[in-house]
């Protein structure tokens, strides 16, 4: 029985799980869009909305638990400058997985997880492809 397991274990130990769920939610938080597998994706959902909500709190205990798992004094910096700012007013939800199909290797369920409100210079960049 599974009563009161939290989380999904993705057949990993748990240093490599936690390991890998901070270089995920260090790259989301940096490119802002990553694609990985749909378990994955709804796993770093969790972990990328609880910085993000450190974020908002912008104090220095709130900094230091984020430098924690992120890793990466660049990233900080943005999530603290950037991304607070364009989810200040937002209560929560600051995520969006879309479903995009299978991988075909192993026909494992690809997703993309991105944050909500991203700067329209992707969307444009994206539309010129399209147009090329």
């Amino acid at each position: 029985m599974r009563h009161r397991k939290a989380g999904r274990p993705l057949s990993r130990t748990k240093e490599h799980r936690l390991a890998m769920m901070r270089n995920l939610v260090t790259s989301l938080l940096e490119h802002e869009r990553l694609e990985t597998t749909e378990a994955k994706a709804k796993e770093l959902r969790q972990l990328a909305e609880k910085i993000i909500t450190l974020a908002k709190r912008n104090d220095l205990h709130a900094r230091r638990q984020a430098l924690a798992v992120v890793r990466s004094k660049d990233v900080v910096a943005k999530l603290f400058t950037d991304l607070r700012e364009r989810f200040q007013d937002r209560p929560g939800g600051y995520c969006r997985i879309i479903p995009k199909g299978q991988r075909l290797g192993d026909a494992a369920p690809i997703s993309i997880i991105e944050l909500l409100g991203r700067p329209e210079k992707f969307k444009k960049a994206k539309k010129s492809k399209a147009a090329a």
